[in-house]
């Protein structure tokens, strides 16, 4: 392409992603967001105005050399542009589907100011599916040190520790206690997010072949060995439990049949294919109304997935689909959810209070919701605005069964009495003690 000026960059729009159809969509679990084709790409790569001081940068939660890939892909270097992701991002194909780009780099870039900002996310996982394609720069080992270090968790934190520390020539070995590395990749994130084979296990495999990396999958850390026996074994240990323990509210009715957590419910659709079913023996019960509590990410998948599992058991039977329900304490404006997710899914407005009803047989049969307004919208000294019930505000949705998914959850095991998240063995931190230390909140343990 043609040298432009940084006058006819900006007259470049925002490129848009091919996605499915609507209509096609809902009747399937496959990937929404189709990528960019290389035409599109370079045409995104060229809004990139290749700042002195690029900003993008420091948004990135791991910084990723971001001007520096865009700059090789848009002249046509591929190799240059994974080998630039590559320096400080091992997952782009992970990252560039599922990372909030919107309020991290490219809320930092300069374009946002004024108007759209360059579509990194877009174009970091365009550069991550090439090099799964074509694999040519894999990632590369110093020579061996003969440091053993063991790595509790094959998720995200898991697996990004395990690579840095592979890369530095220590032998690694990864423990998880499911049947499948990848943690809330595999359990959490539906399959029209982020494919599990072609995209999850693909990027880990590509890692653990390159760097020797070991994986041991069900192995429960505790009961098939406990901390001390691992160093004992091993010359350092990171603990990356996950964030996977729900949080329930504390409401009538929360023990009901058909009222699960969010966990629970995108564990069965995801982890154990139970969209598949029969052909997976995970059953998935969806009723024709579903109400999902919370308006985050997590509650986006679980409404997301509960639309399709509703077209596809109406397809089999021949009849009509379901209503979904995202229920929320406060306003659409304060929906905590990627932007991409929300246009994705539809939302109420209304902020609400809940209840359930049961049957003589434990089985949810009911829910109602109470309309809520805020007393203050901006509370004197900061906080969280006080409700007020909405007078003539009550709904009530009645249903013989259907499952609900609050998107709460905790840290990690570790935070579960308001513990800090920080490991008091020797040489064994966590994924949160590393993420404290990278923010600068302070010494672990605080």
């Amino acid at each position: 392409m043609a040298t432009l000026t940084q006058r006819e960059r900006l007259r470049i729009p925002r490129q848009e992603m091919p996605s499915q159809d609507p209509q096609v969509r809902i009747g399937n679990f496959n990937e929404v967001a189709l990528g960019f084709t290389l035409e599109l790409a370079q045409k995104e790569a060229e809004r990139c105005l290749q700042c002195a001081i690029p900003h993008c940068i420091e948004g990135c939660p791991v910084g990723v050399l971001i001007p520096q890939f865009i700059r090789a892909l848009r002249e046509g270097d591929m190799h240059g542009a994974v080998e630039a992701m590559k320096v400080n991002n091992s997952l782009p194909a992970i990252c560039g589907r599922v990372c909030p780009q919107e309020v991290q780099c490219e809320q930092s870039c300069v374009l946002a100011k004024k108007g759209q900002p360059v579509a990194i996310g877009r174009l970091e996982r365009f550069v991550g599916d090439y090099e799964l394609a074509r694999r040519t720069c894999p990632l590369e080992r110093n020579p061996a040190t003969g440091k053993r270090v063991a790595i509790v968790g094959a998720g995200p934190a898991g697996l990004t520790c395990a690579v840095d520390v592979a890369h530095e020539g220590h032998e690694v070995v990864i423990f998880e206690s499911l049947h499948t590395p990848g943690g809330v990749l595999v359990y959490g994130i539906p399959e029209f997010r982020l494919p599990k084979q072609t995209v999850v296990q693909s990027e880990i495999d590509y890692a653990v072949e390159c760097l020797g990396i070991q994986i041991r999958t069900d192995h429960v850390i505790g009961r098939i060995a406990t901390l001390n026996e691992l160093l004992e074994e091993f010359d350092a240990v990171f603990l990356g439990t996950g964030a996977g323990l729900p949080s329930f509210l504390r409401i009538p009715g929360i023990n009901y049949n058909g009222v699960m957590s969010a966990n629970e419910f995108l564990t069965r659709v995801n982890l154990m294919k139970g969209y598949l079913f029969p052909e997976y023996d995970t059953p998935v019960k969806v009723g024709k109304k579903v109400a999902v509590i919370g308006a985050g990410n997590v509650a986006m998948d679980a409404a997301r997935s509960s639309l399709r599992l509703q077209t596809l058991q109406a397809q089999k039977s021949g009849g009509e689909p379901g209503e979904v329900h995202i229920v929320y304490r406060r306003s659409r404006a304060e929906v905590p959810a990627r932007a991409e997710e929300v246009h994705h899914a539809s939302s109420t407005s209304s902020p609400t209070r809940l209840r359930f009803w049961g049957t003589r047989r434990g089985t949810s049969s009911a829910c109602a919701a109470f309309g809520w307004n805020w007393a203050s919208p901006t509370p004197p000294g900061g906080g969280v605005p006080s409700p007020l019930r909405a007078p003539s505000s009550r709904w009530k949705w009645t249903r013989s069964s259907w499952p609900w998914a609050p998107a709460l959850t905790r840290w990690s095991s570790w935070t579960r009495r308001g513990w800090s998240g920080a490991s008091t063995v020797p040489w064994s931190p966590t994924g949160r003690q590393a993420a404290r230390r990278w923010r600068g909140c302070g010494p672990a343990g605080t």
